[in-house]
């Protein structure tokens, strides 16, 4: 059995999360570069440029790369041949979020829902945790702004409604958003399970590298139909209209109840901020 002390998580997650709010990735920087390329409208393009320029200068100068620094998500997949030594894993890393935020100077968004107060540390973090084989311990770090979740939703389809159902649901999602969102958007998508599981496989479709296909060529072949047809709604790099929407589309998929079919979407902004260690 490997021991892992809670002070390594807490310090991976304190310079996962500032790490991520000023670095772009590298998938999402040639995501945007390639862009350029594909975009139609002068203004589209003329936005995605305004775009490279702030990731880069946030990069050069050390602070976020948007004012909302999201609500910090964490994925955390723990070998079944580790022990968590020295603490809760749970307190690990909302001490990781705390340090984060307040030494790395983030915004902290997260609030009581009813009241709004500010919880004035970004804590509690929300906390997926998975146990797989082996003596590591992964974790991904995704910071989300409210812009883009809050145009996210799960939806009970009815199962006669097929692909074609779950094509009509993101795209009336991607339209409602239009602007709101800052496109050019990334879509999760999450299908099957049950109500829960497909909004996390949603969230977790956002997590696959731009330009990676699902490993199912009937699904690789829907997900980039889908993003065909979300290019097509004129909606453009930050609302501005143009042929660049979306930068890509990823689905999760999982069986089902014989009598259910659920769906999710996910919608990212174009700063997917996105960071990851294994220790």
């Amino acid at each position: 059995m490997r021991e892992i002390h809670v002070d390594d998580i807490i310090s991976a997650l304190e310079r996962l999360f500032i790490d991520a709010n000023i670095n772009l990735p590298d998938d999402v920087c040639k995501a945007l570069e390639k862009a350029i390329e594909k975009e139609e409208s002068p203004v589209g393009r003329e936005v995605i440029r305004e775009l490279m320029a702030n990731a880069d200068l946030a990069r050069s100068e050390g602070i976020p790369i948007c004012q909302d620094t999201g609500l910090a998500i964490t994925f955390i997949e723990i070998g079944q041949d580790v022990h968590i030594t020295g603490g809760m894993l749970a307190y690990a890393v909302d001490e990781g979020v705390r340090r984060a935020y307040k030494n790395g100077y983030l915004r902290k968004s997260c609030c009581d829902p009813i009241t709004r107060k500010n919880t004035g540390d970004n804590t509690p973090a929300i906390l997926h945790v998975k146990i797989v084989p082996g003596d590591r311990v992964k974790i991904v770090v995704l910071p989300k702004g409210g812009g883009s979740e809050n145009y996210g939703e799960v939806r009970m389809l009815v199962p006669s409604e097929g692909k074609e159902g779950v094509k009509s649901f993101v795209l009336q999602m991607v339209n409602k958003g239009g602007p709101n969102p800052c496109p050019p958007i990334i879509v999760g998508i999450g299908i099957g399970g049950n109500f829960e599981t497909s909004a996390l496989l949603s969230k977790e479709a956002l997590m696959v590298p731009i330009g990676v296909r699902n490993d199912d060529p009937s699904l690789a072949s829907f997900e980039a139909e889908i993003l065909e047809e979300i290019n097509k709604t004129g909606i453009g790099p930050q609302g501005y209209g143009g042929t660049v929407t979306a930068l890509d589309v990823h689905i999760k998929m999982l069986p089902c109840h014989i009598a259910s079919f659920p769906v999710a979407v996910n919608i990212q902004c174009h700063a997917h901020r996105i960071k990851e260690v294994v220790i």
